[in-house]
């Protein structure tokens, strides 16, 4: 979906398909057909943008072979498709029945991510419609935060975001169109939060690389998006890509009626990094059911769970979502005279991971589900003054 921003630019929303998790090129392509049209045609327009995620296997058949790359370009206009932006985060296995910690792997130690990073960007260059210029990628920041206890680690990282940068340049001179990576602080990693990030970013000196804003990220870690956006901007740090998301909000976790809310959503296949502030600053811990444990957690003040709770459906009392966190971010990137970002994508992956009474039972309900996502999202877009375009 574009829309039109006052100043004149277009701004691109899409849903991400890492929510229907396939390996290969042919689920890449039943995922098309079976979820994102039909998302499309609720919607009821002609053109839907989708944040495409490609696994290394999916990847690396596209890089090889040109013919099918243009298939599926060409599969991708048949059904009213378009793609801007990639999520290239998860590597391989997000389907997999315990994702957890796999998800941080490779890191940006290790040249696997580089490589597949950089195919990303071959193939994002080549899927762009024609009147678009840029492209963007978001990846994991740098890596998981044990793995960067070492000055050595942090300077291989960097070494390997310059090259990237690098290859960007040429790429955009081989092919006219610019794709620009955004690293996407998440709690536990080496990057965070946006603070985290200026550092490392600034060492690499490129234009190339930014941020993805992950709004569930963001108030998970509790941070304030008007600071938060102005540190960003102030340091010279682009925002190629922001994700519409939001996150568990739990007011008073010492209770045990949100302790059992809450017990509810700890489940076995994703991370849910749990986070509260205190008077030493912010505490955590790696996951929910962590959180849940005796005296892990303290819980004089709220909690907030990365987990991505579908945008227009928060949670049933005692609990809450991190809505509004997402809407004072998007007034912030794209609410003023000019946006911080063109590419926002709405990112709930956890459909099936919710509470099972939650869960969508078919295809239909899905599919229902990210159309009214979607909607919310066109809807706070319009309300800022943005125009959507056919």
């Amino acid at each position: 979906m574009r829309f039109r921003h006052p100043d004149g630019s277009t701004v691109h929303l899409s849903y991400c398909t890492n929510v229907h998790p396939a390996e290969t090129l042919d689920g890449v392509l039943a995922q098309l057909r079976d979820h994102c049209e039909p998302v499309r045609k609720r919607l009821g327009r002609d053109r839907v943008g989708i944040g495409l995620w490609l696994a290394k296997d999916a990847a690396r058949a596209l890089t090889t072979d040109p013919a099918a790359l243009r298939g599926l370009r060409a599969e991708l206009d048949r059904r009213g498709l378009e793609v801007v932006t990639l999520n290239g985060f998860p590597y391989e296995g997000f389907g997999a029945d315990e994702v957890k910690y796999r998800v941080y792997r490779p890191d940006w130690t290790e040249p696997a991510r580089l490589a597949h990073t950089t195919d990303l960007a071959r193939l994002l260059a080549a899927l762009l419609p024609d009147d678009v210029g840029e492209g963007s990628v978001s990846t994991l920041p740098l890596g998981w935060r044990t793995r960067f206890d070492d000055t050595a680690a942090l300077t291989t990282a960097r070494t390997a975001l310059t090259t990237l940068a690098e290859r960007l340049d040429a790429l955009e001179e081989l092919t006219g169109k610019s794709i620009r990576i955004a690293l996407e602080p998440e709690p536990g990693c080496t990057v965070e939060t946006t603070a985290d990030a200026i550092r490392p970013l600034t060492a690499v000196l490129s234009s190339r690389i930014g941020i993805c804003i992950d709004t569930c990220h963001l108030a998970t870690s509790f941070e304030e998006p008007g600071p938060a956006l102005h540190a960003l901007t102030t340091a010279g740090i682009t925002i190629p890509k922001a994700q519409l998301s939001a996150a568990l909000h739990a007011e008073h976790p010492h209770l045990p009626d949100v302790r059992a809310a809450l017990a509810a959503f700890a489940e076995p296949r994703f991370l849910h990094q749990t986070r509260t502030r205190t008077a030493a600053g912010l505490r955590g811990t790696d996951d929910l059911h962590e959180a849940l444990a005796a005296d892990a957690l303290p819980d004089g003040a709220p909690w907030r769970a990365h987990f991505h709770v579908p945008l227009h459906a928060p949670p049933a009392p005692p609990l809450s979502s991190t809505l509004p966190v997402l809407h004072d971010t998007l007034t912030r990137l794209v609410g003023g005279p000019a946006p911080l970002t063109r590419h926002l994508e709405v990112e709930t992956y956890t459909w099936q991971a919710l509470p099972a009474e939650l869960r969508p039972r078919s295809r239909a309900q899905l599919a229902d589900g990210i159309a009214a996502e979607l909607t919310l999202a066109r809807d706070l877009l319009t309300d800022l003054g943005l125009k959507e375009l056919p």
